[in-house]
């Protein structure tokens, strides 16, 4: 007779698998994908080691997961505060600060999300993240150009560039952010960079 897993084990279950992957996320912030070994998961998560695979088949399949959360809830974040602006400008400019001083917060997991070399896995998911980005950042555009606040263009290419240039200039290798130690003047150059490559009036 087959077993079947009764409402207790499947809680259990349920239960371990969060546990994971709210190791994973812990690991990712403090040491990004290099810190996230199988035996620190289970050390972190409180679990035998063996049993991280009764939850997931490997650990790419558990980093892509906890990526897809984490990344998830970022983007989510950016998208209601862009949402929660009028005119293509201003809220160009709101996606510029909100997705960079999210960063600058937690800069461990933003590099982790961005740039930190990762398992094939988790680069789909990476691509995928990057890609609502660069969709918000084309609707913002497009919506701009329509109203006559901004002047006819790639979208494509122009959104894309934007979100190149955030990226690049808050945790690329010639990023000043670093150097400083008030980044707010370095997000509002980004800003202001951005919004003029766009072709944004009055910034």
């Amino acid at each position: 007779m087959a077993y079947r897993p009764t409402a207790r084990t499947e809680a259990t279950r349920l239960a371990h698998r969060q546990r994971l992957l709210d190791a994973a996320r812990q690991l990712l912030s403090e040491g990004g994908y290099a810190a996230a070994s199988i035996s620190a998961l289970a050390e972190r998560a409180g679990v035998a080691t063996g049993s991280v695979y009764n939850h997931f088949a490997s650990k790419q399949e558990l980093l892509a997961a906890v990526f897809r959360h984490v990344a998830g809830h970022e983007l989510t974040a950016v998208q209601q505060a862009v949402g929660a602006t009028r005119g293509a400008a201003e809220q160009l400019r709101t996606l510029v600060e909100v997705f960079a001083f999210r960063a600058l917060r937690a800069p461990r997991t933003a590099w982790a999300l961005l740039a930190e070399p990762v398992d094939p896995l988790v680069e789909a998911e990476r691509l995928t993240y990057r890609r609502g980005y660069h969709t918000l950042a084309e609707m913002i555009i497009a919506a701009g150009i329509e109203a006559g606040e901004l002047p006819v263009q790639n979208v494509r290419l122009s959104a894309a560039a934007v979100i190149g240039a955030i990226s690049e200039a808050l945790l690329g290798p010639l990023s000043p952010v670093g150097e400083r130690t008030d980044p707010e003047p370095v997000v509002a150059e980004i800003a202001t960079l951005c919004l003029r490559a766009v072709g944004a009036g009055g910034t």
